[in-house]
């Protein structure tokens, strides 16, 4: 099947501001459903909740890990996805790739085809905040950016990406049963990692936590399709003196932290 023809159920549906995800749409496409970007190989397909760390083998290694019964369900382009079980609840994963475009394709073919009620980024992070450690995980209420992604709505104005207000109030019911420290507030999302024009440090004024490359654009494409979102992210690296490092056995180790995180607010999100 290709995009035009399974897009949406035209006698039912304009398509226009549908997800993809209603009742008449979803009907229309039970076979296996394919984008330019995602080709579902498996019937299990993907469950409500999607967690979405950039790299494809981290994606790999979060369902062999943590989830039971894990099957493939994308190999497009080696973005390795998976569906499996976790306390009996479905739940997949799905590597973004890197940056705002990269997640802007995903997140949207998600949302608007796949039914996909909620994406979890699950990532790495440069700390700006002084106040932060290595292994500390940030939970991203909102995003500044520099990015002009919110363009692509042909909107007269500025979009403020912030978290969906579901997301958030799981968030925090989630934060109360974890034994470890998770730190929300705002991050830098930037379309640029070598950058010669100024310091993303500098967002530190606005309370920014830290700098990555992909919350804004999910948080703008769960607010377009009226989806939930979060983005988790370890703080993999201080960008201030002394400009520590977490080693690649410490990223495994701090990184499972902000999956069970994940993880957990998934199966509440299947709950309501």
């Amino acid at each position: 099947m290709s995009v035009s023809k399974w897009a949406y159920s035209p006698e039912k549906c304009d398509g226009k501001y549908c997800p993809g995800s209603c009742d008449d749409c979803r009907m229309a496409n039970e076979d296996f459903i394919k984008t330019p970007h995602i080709a579902l190989s498996d019937n299990i397909g993907f469950g409500k909740t999607v967690l979405m760390p950039g790299d494809p083998l981290r994606a790999k290694r979060i369902a062999e890990t943590f989830l039971e019964n894990a099957v493939p369900v994308n190999t497009v382009r080696g973005v390795n996805g998976f569906t499996g079980y976790y306390k009996g609840v479905k739940i997949s994963v799905m590597a973004s790739g890197m940056g705002m475009p990269s997640i802007g394709i995903y997140s949207e073919e998600l949302y608007k085809f796949f039914g996909v009620d909620t994406i979890i980024r699950v990532g790495s992070i440069g700390a700006i905040n002084k106040s932060l450690q290595v292994g500390d995980v940030i939970a991203a209420t909102g995003a500044c950016t520099n990015s002009n992604f919110y363009k692509k709505f042909g909107l007269d104005g500025t979009a403020a990406p912030i978290a969906p207000a579901k997301s958030l109030r799981q968030l925090f019911k989630i934060i109360d049963t974890v034994d470890f420290n998770v730190v929300p507030g705002p991050v830098f999302s930037s379309d640029i990692f070598y950058n010669e024009a100024g310091s993303a440090t500098d967002w530190d004024i606005l309370g920014c936590l830290g700098v990555e490359m992909e919350t804004a654009a999910l948080y703008l494409n769960a607010m377009r399709f009226g989806k939930g979102a979060m983005a988790i992210n370890t703080v993999s690296d201080l960008c201030f003196e002394p400009f520590t490092a977490a080693t690649a056995e410490e990223r495994e180790k701090n990184f499972e932290k902000m999956t069970v995180l994940a993880l957990e607010m998934a199966v509440l999100n299947e709950k309501e």
